[in-house]
């Protein structure tokens, strides 16, 4: 995370909607040597306080879960790096905007027999986002078939204790400035995500 304030003002219910709607990110749990990583789609509750997840049983983290391990998950927005030409102004220097969301919390394993509920909660919400598709659901398995597939996983409870979010769109630079750059990324990047990003810049208030 960027460590200048001005990247950090964005409330906390803020954050939690932006982890909430993304509902992917990087699992980090230290144990020992280097941390231990794992790329994971979670749920997380409406009060913002308790993260469902599940891992395959052999992951390295499921391993290390004999008892609750403090964790972080870092999800990620849309990112561009930003060309000082951009800018329009001279004396400028190269950057990244980004956005990225850090919940902290501590991480345990949760009886197996919570395993479907997660997994049902989790199709439903990924699915009701491709309607008017008909939505898939764990009842269109064979019989038996689901049983076996779960032996293979894991269900996890995060309970969040930290959040944390940088928002760097430019707010320290100056509105001309920054939707002078804003208009480049939309215009050199690729896909959905550079329009996201500069309606983002464009959309901080005041200068920074």
């Amino acid at each position: 995370m960027h460590p200048n304030p001005v990247f950090h003002t964005q409330a906390d219910d803020h954050n939690l909607a932006y982890a909430r709607q993304r509902a992917f990110g990087v699992l980090a749990v230290a144990d020992g040597g280097a941390p231990l990583l794992a790329h994971i789609p979670f749920l997380l509750d409406d009060d913002g306080r308790t993260v469902w997840l599940h891992l395959v049983r052999s992951n390295p983290i499921a391993r290390a879960l004999k008892a609750p391990q403090e964790a972080r998950i870092a999800v990620s927005g849309p990112d561009s790096y930003i060309s000082p030409d951009w800018y329009g102004v001279s004396d400028q220097v190269p950057t990244w905007n980004y956005v990225a969301v850090h919940l902290t919390g501590l991480l345990e394993l949760r009886p197996q027999e919570e395993l479907h509920g997660i997994l049902d909660r989790q199709s439903a919400l990924f699915e009701n986002r491709l309607l008017p598709k008909t939505p898939w659901t764990t009842g269109k398995m064979s019989e038996g078939v689901m049983a076996r597939m779960m032996r293979q996983i894991v269900p996890c409870k995060m309970q969040v204790t930290g959040v944390d979010g940088t928002w760097k769109l430019n707010q320290n630079k100056p509105a001309a400035v920054r939707h002078s750059a804003a208009d480049h990324v939309e215009a050199y990047g690729q896909g959905s995500d550079m329009q996201v990003l500069a309606a983002l810049m464009r959309g901080v208030d005041g200068q920074g």
